[in-house]
């Protein structure tokens, strides 16, 4: 197994510290604080294991409350709020230093048959046509100040095959839409219950950005603020994450420096299997004073 996927399975193995605590590794990525995505997938997986894995998870709503330190290991602390007869509910605190930085509510219900209908999958080219998101980091590097070079570089357990590749330095204007094919980078055998941990992980990638998009905005400009302040999750169907998935999102809003993001989650044979939401901070300063 590649060393990165080796990694990132390692972040998932939370060590259960009673019957309804866990703990997680984090990992720093040149970010200033915990990537939110890992945060919000290990909290899930806390959550499903405290689940029957004959009941998967269906929806997940949860908030960012305070950055999280790559520097110390999280805790997470179930709350089992209801055991029904066809569905269950879980609360999740994810804490450092003694508060909560992240709250989740998940529900889960058993497998049943009934009335189906999706939304098409966009036409979009086959991700074996396009370039790959290392190639095209890459071609941009040069133009990064040099203490985020390295980071920017490292190989990654998730791959990324942009269907119209966007410029992440650039000021230019674009339309608040972005369409990605993604994939873990090996073979990851794991259960239902830990392949959407890992869509929870890989759906916070590039998704607030799509708000940034007709304002110029990006996440290298110095004055600008960024933080994800919610995001909620619906799971529809199963698929396997180190197959290719198309991640279609688009911002139908921006205002208040918030700015509004959707997207979905689709294989590649067509099949929806998730749909999400997330609400952003996106603050612009002075460009004579850095965020």
């Amino acid at each position: 197994m590649k060393a990165p996927v080796r990694e990132l399975l390692d972040l998932f193995d939370l060590e259960q510290l009673e019957n309804n605590l866990f703990r997680g590794q984090t990992q720093a990525n040149g970010q200033r604080s915990v990537f939110g995505g890992l945060v919000a997938g290990q909290a899930l997986l806390a959550a499903s294991r405290t689940v029957p894995e004959d009941r998967p998870v269906h929806s997940l709503h949860a908030y960012f409350l305070r950055p999280g330190d790559f520097n110390v290991p999280i805790v997470y602390d179930v709350d089992r709020i209801r055991d029904g007869k066809s569905f269950t509910t879980r609360r999740v605190n994810a804490i450092q230093h003694g508060r909560p930085i992240f709250s989740l509510a998940a529900s889960y219900q058993e497998v049943e048959q009934g009335a189906t209908h999706q939304a098409d999958m966009p036409t979009v080219p086959d991700p074996e046509t396009l370039d790959t998101d290392q190639a095209i980091r890459l071609q941009l590097v040069e133009r990064l100040p040099e203490q985020y070079r390295k980071d920017f570089l490292l190989e990654r357990p998730v791959e990324f095959r942009p269907v119209t590749p966007l410029d992440p330095i650039s000021s230019e204007p674009k339309a608040p839409v972005r369409e990605v094919w993604f994939r873990v980078v090996d073979k990851v055998e794991a259960s239902p219950m830990l392949q959407r941990a890992l869509l929870a992980y890989c759906s916070d990638f590039g998704l607030m950005g799509t708000a940034m998009l007709p304002h110029g905005m990006n996440f290298w400009q110095a004055n600008t603020q960024c933080a994800s302040i919610d995001h909620a999750m619906w799971f529809h169907n199963d698929f396997r994450i180190d197959e290719w998935l198309l991640y279609r999102s688009d911002s139908p809003f921006a205002g208040g420096s918030r700015g509004m993001n959707f997207g979905s989650i689709y294989r590649q044979d067509g099949t929806l299997v998730a749909s999400v939401a997330q609400e952003g901070l996106i603050r612009q300063h002075p460009s004579d004073s850095p965020a």
